[in-house]
């Protein structure tokens, strides 16, 4: 076994292991702490890929235990983060109407479309150099947002407390998460301006959101990633 190739995989169990702790710290009630994991799980989510690359550490366990620690810290993890703050915001709703009590069971539909978008990735081919459907980090980014404006940015609470929005982004996302739209993958493997411009600038352009807005950018920076991403599409459809 080479530990060069153990590099990657360790940080990619790291990522596992925060997204275990996030899902304790939700049973538990803490849910700013659940989100500090999937910070976490980012991170290394991030640097076992670039590691990967770098190292030339590639292989097909990685591969597989990257979906794998994946589907817990951004599917499992934010799907019991969402339910949480749905449950929080529910109020009436969800003891009047028709299927009242079982409305916040709508966002259980991310954790599913979570694993289906995972496992289509270790079999899609065309995902080499871009992705196809929402890649549920981008999940995870949007919902690890919403306990840090609670808590550091409460003057936003009642669009985050919003019911029926939250069920709505659930459905929406895992619509997203699995559907045929092509979207930017930010692997660089040169770093000249000209091939990579685009990427450049919205990588200032998170930058400068997250100066100016704080946590509040994060759900408007990865909706701008899916509508940008739509564009260039489009473009390039049209230019074929």
């Amino acid at each position: 076994m080479s530990i060069k190739k153990e590099i990657p995989n360790t940080l990619t169990l790291g990522n596992l292991l925060a997204g275990c702790f996030g899902i304790y710290f939700v049973m538990q009630g803490h849910i700013l702490w659940a989100s500090y994991c999937i910070i976490i799980a980012l991170i290394c989510d991030f640097l076992d890929g670039f590691l990967a690359r770098l190292l030339h550490a590639y292989s097909d366990l990685g591969k597989e235990l990257d979906s794998l620690a994946d589907m817990v810290s951004f599917g499992v993890l934010p799907t019991f983060m969402l339910f949480h703050l749905v449950e929080a915001s529910c109020g009436t709703q969800c003891s009047v109407g028709l299927f009242g009590f079982y409305k916040p069971f709508i966002v259980f539909s991310l954790a599913i479309f979570s694993a289906y978008r995972l496992a289509k990735f270790n079999v899609d081919t065309r995902q080499s150099d871009q992705f196809i459907g929402v890649p549920t980090p981008a999940n995870g980014i949007v919902i690890t947002a919403l306990p840090l404006i609670l808590e550091f940015q409460p003057e936003f609470s009642d669009y985050v407390l919003n019911f029926k929005g939250l069920l709505i982004y659930s459905v929406i996302m895992s619509y997203l998460l699995v559907c045929e739209l092509p979207l930017m993958a930010f692997k660089f493997k040169t770093w000249d301006w000209k091939s990579n411009q685009i990427k450049f600038i919205f990588l200032v352009f998170c930058v400068a959101g997250l100066i100016f807005l704080k946590f509040v950018a994060l759900p408007l920076l990865v909706a701008s990633y899916i509508l940008l991403s739509g564009v260039l599409y489009i473009l390039n459809t049209q230019k074929k």
